[in-house]
């Protein structure tokens, strides 16, 4: 079975983010689900031919981590974005982020800073489901840094496609306009 592109055309018109920014990342994301079908495909017929010993088989094996992740990541941040809502009303998310962080405030703090580190990449909000903790942690690559046994929760792409044509270097006003168009409800429903 094939993935298939998802619809987001719903967040043009999102204040803060353009509609050109919006058709150059849908454009971006839709690649990454075109070549996650791609490899897939050229993986299984390598398995049926019997050429999984090869060096072809193993860099497309490794390929498909990059492509299969920024083809989920930016669905998760697709899905959490579009919203006016403020986190108060989610009580569930309010009450786990008090108690890993001591308040919202300094939750916002964290992933706020975190994302206006340099470099490219995700900054994600990560429930560990082992110990019941919530994490914001900086994935450099898709397929690089995702802490094992963890559920991510709210994730907000860095690298410079989502942002640059809009903020140019202007990092933080990117950010800024990210919060503003939180959907809080998915988020709060991917904890476990």
């Amino acid at each position: 079975m094939a993935y298939s592109a998802k619809d987001y055309s719903k967040l043009i018109g999102m204040e803060g983010f353009s509609e050109t920014i919006l058709k150059n990342h849908f454009t971006l994301y839709q690649g990454y689900v075109t070549n996650t079908n791609k490899l897939l495909e050229t993986v299984g017929q390598m398995l049926k031919d019997g050429k999984t010993g090869t060096p072809e088989f193993a860099e497309l094996k490794r390929r498909l981590g990059w492509e299969f992740n920024g083809m989920r990541l930016h669905e998760y941040y697709f899905e959490n974005l579009g919203g006016k809502t403020s986190p108060g009303k989610s009580q569930r998310l309010i009450k786990e982020l008090a108690e890993n962080f001591g308040s919202y405030e300094v939750w916002e703090k964290d992933f706020k800073a975190t994302g206006a580190m340099r470099g490219i990449g995700w900054v994600v909000l990560y429930q560990d489901q082992m110990a019941n903790k919530l994490i914001n942690f900086w994935i450099n690559e898709h397929d690089v840094s995702h802490p094992a046994g963890c559920n991510p929760l709210l994730i907000m792409d860095v690298f410079e496609h989502a942002f640059m044509l809009d903020y140019g270097l202007k990092r933080a006003d990117y950010i800024d306009a990210f919060f503003k168009n939180i959907d809080w409800s998915p988020v709060e429903a991917r904890i476990k």
